[in-house]
Parts: structure tokens; sequence; C-alpha cells
């Protein structure tokens, strides 16, 4: 790919899109990439990308299952402290925060993030493996594409003295995948009050971008009864026999395909043996929607059918020993961030900058992003770079192809939004309280 010489930029300068909707936007791009150091930085980040993607196989191979972040955090902070963060820590949650202080007082306060968390319990092998320019590894991309091309950010950024107007908060997140629960960026926003605009760096290829929060509740429900021998007992309501009724139910319902609303059961388990009548299974389920009401009324269904379920395996038996325990084991709220907002109409024109072509994708998926989405912050999740696939699973891969694109995207964004000092304004707004 191509080198950001002047007469590139030139071309950029031509070509770059003229977007109606926010004219001084596309003047802050043709500024930035004017720019010399803007330039060099660019480039920099392009020359970092070998030793970006050591980085990204070393936190890899450090295990960060969910609610266990600690090593991989206690290394994140390390790097940023190596990178000159001297006063970068480890929050009470576990996230690893650092601040780099722009020119304007302190806001804007936009933050660039990455998770540090993985699927993976901590019996998962995590050894990278390449073959044929492919590596393997569980994790390998998400997140830790977005954590090294976080790192590849700030080194260039600060090896080149970028000042930005706004505050920069640089953040490594815990507990954004599965059960975690958002608990990393939950607790960002409730100690940091004076966030003005959020990006997450998750997912690889820079064309897509969350601009829309899924939203999604998380249930376990466990049947419990009285259970018994399964010939000299039989008779009494069965445990399993009372979920199997509710998934048969569960399996039955049609939620919209737009807003795109789904559902699952995901885990079940329960019984003691192939001779009793089971006193006790459980499941969780996961509900999903980029709509918060569609995914209110998928749960209002969703738990009734349950209920309905344990009073039919009563029924069943003229008894009334069969209960279900219903409990909320995750809540990510829905949101959207429209097309016009600065910070998607400034991602939109990075991608274009650095992409030189291809159409951004809008999309909706849940990630640390729906905080911020929920309480009506901008924000929005870009990629890292590189492409991949087999996300969740232990065959997960990477290939670096076109990969320093995710931090050259990032730079781009941030400077537009945070502006850079004596040459232009940030596009993100000070929220008001």
């Amino acid at each position: 790919m191509m080198k950001f010489t002047a007469s590139i930029v030139a071309t950029l300068l031509l070509a770059a899109p003229a977007f109606a909707q926010a004219p001084s936007m596309d003047a802050t791009l043709q500024a930035l990439l004017a720019h010399p150091k803007v330039v060099k930085t660019l480039d920099d980040i392009r020359a970092d990308d070998a030793r970006a993607l050591e980085e990204q196989k070393r936190i890899t191979e450090i295990p960060a299952p969910p609610f266990k972040e600690k090593v991989r955090a206690e290394y994140y902070l390390k790097r940023m402290q190596e990178l000159g963060f001297k006063d970068a820590a480890i929050d009470s949650e576990g996230n690893v925060v650092a601040l780099r202080k722009g020119t304007g007082g302190g806001r804007p306060k936009l933050v660039v993030s990455a998770h540090l968390d993985t699927v993976f319990p901590d019996d998962v092998d995590v050894t990278v493996k390449e073959k044929d320019g492919v590596i393997t590894a569980p994790g390998i991309g998400d997140d830790s594409r977005g954590l090294a091309a976080l790192l590849s950010l700030v080194k260039a950024m600060n090896e080149n003295a970028i000042a930005t107007v706004g505050d920069l908060l640089v953040v490594g997140t815990v507990g954004e995948e599965e059960l975690g629960n958002l608990r990393g960026v939950k607790a960002l926003f409730r100690d940091h009050k004076d966030i003005d605009g959020f990006i997450s760096i998750d997912g690889l290829g820079i064309s897509r971008v969350v601009n829309q929060s899924t939203g999604s509740h998380r249930y376990e429900m466990v049947f419990k009864g009285p259970g018994g021998h399964s010939f000299q007992e039989f008779g009494l309501p069965s445990a399993i026999h009372a979920m199997g009724r509710a998934i048969a139910k569960i399996s039955e319902l049609r939620p919209p395909a737009e807003p795109r609303t789904t559902f699952t059961v995901g885990t079940v388990r329960g019984g003691t043996s192939v001779n009793a009548i089971a006193a006790e299974a459980r499941m969780a389920v996961d509900m999903r929607s980029n709509d918060t009401a569609e995914l209110l009324r998928l749960e209002e269904k969703l738990l009734a059918l349950v209920r309905q379920a344990v009073a039919e395996e009563n029924a069943r038996w003229n008894t009334d020993k069969m209960t279900v325990e219903i409990k909320l084991i995750g809540d990510r709220p829905a949101g959207i961030v429209s097309l016009d907002a600065p910070i998607v109409q400034a991602t939109q024109r990075a991608v274009s900058a650095i992409a030189r072509g291809p159409r951004v994708t809008f999309a909706g998926s849940s990630t640390d992003s729906n905080i911020a989405m929920s309480l009506g912050i901008p924000a929005v999740t870009i990629g890292g770079g590189g492409e991949g696939g087999n996300w969740h699973s232990r065959n997960e891969w990477y290939k670096p192809t076109d990969a320093w694109m995710g931090p050259q995207n990032a730079l781009l964004t941030v400077l537009m939004l945070a502006g850079l000092d004596g040459v232009t304004r940030p596009a993100l707004a000070v929220r008001q309280k």
C-alpha cells in the first residue's frame, strides 16, 4: 500500500469526498492531510506495522478470561507507562486508564479504548501458531488486535509530538465479553462524568463502523422439583421435562427481522443420573435486539412461556412442586448514533482517506460502545486493521493484510474529533451537564 508522500496527499485532497451535511468536516480533513506532522505520523504507523503485529501476538499469549484479566492488564499498564504515561493506572474495576492531556483545558474529552478480556477460560491454550501467512490463536483478533492498534496509535502520536486540543483518555477495558456485562466501561462512565465521546477499537476491517448498539438481556433459569427414583417415584414432576417444555415453546417464537431481534437457549444442564427424576435443571438464554422496545417485547413473551412451561409440568402430574427461579445475568442497553453526528462523519471521512474508496458499512453490534450510546454520548466502534475469522473459537485466525490502516484510521478520526492544536478545532462538542 501507499506511503503518505506529498503527491499521494495531494491526490487524497482532490479525491476527498464532499459530504453536504457538514462541509467544515471536509476542510478539517484536508487541513490534517496537508499537515507535515500528520503525514509523518501516518507514515510512522505504517512503519510500525511489524512491531505492532509482534505486540499483538504477545498480548494474545497472556490469558485474560472473564473476570481474570489482571495479568494482561498489568502488562498493558507497563506498556502504557513505557509510552510515557507515568500516571497510568489500573482502576477499581480493573481497567487500564491513561490520560493524554490536550491544550484545551480538558475538554472535549474523548475515550479511545480496546478491551482486555477474551471469552476463553484459563485452561485454553493461547499459544500463537503461524502457517502460510495465517496466524491462529484464541483471541488473536478479538481483541488483541484492538489493543495492539491502540498502542501503535499512541506510540506514533507521542513520537511525533501530536498535540490535540481535547484530552484523550486511553483505556484498556475489562468485562466486554460474555458475562462481564460491560462492567469495565460501566465503571469508566461511573467514575468519569466528563466524557464527551467514545471510540472502541474492536473488530478488524476499517470499512465497517458500528454506530448502533445491539441491546441484550441474558437470563439464567433454574428449574427445581422434588426429584426421585425414575421407577419407584414415577409421577413426580421433572426439572428437565419442565425445562424441555420451556425450550420447545421458546423455539417457536418469531421475532421481527427488522429491527433485528434474536434469541437462543445457549446452555443447558441438569439431572444426576439416567434413572433419576431430575430435581434441578438450568439453562441460559440470550435475547438481543437493535431496538429496546422490541427487546422488551421479546423478553416479556419469553419469560411468560417459561412460567407457562412450569405450570404445564405441574398440571401434568397434578402437583405444585415444580418451580423456576429466573435471574437476570446480563443487561446491555441498545442505542444508536445518527449518521449525521460528527463522530460518525469523522469516521466516514477517515475511512475514505485511508482506504481510498470503499464505502463505509454501518452496523449494529454489542460492544463497549453500548454504554456510551445508551447515555446519549457519541460513540463508534471501529476496526483495528487486518483480516480474520472464527471469532470466539479456538481456531480464531488473523492475517495482517493492510493492518496499519486500523491505527491510521483511528488517528485521523481522533484528530478530527479532538482537534489538532493550532491547526483544526475539535468536531466533538462538549456535553452540557
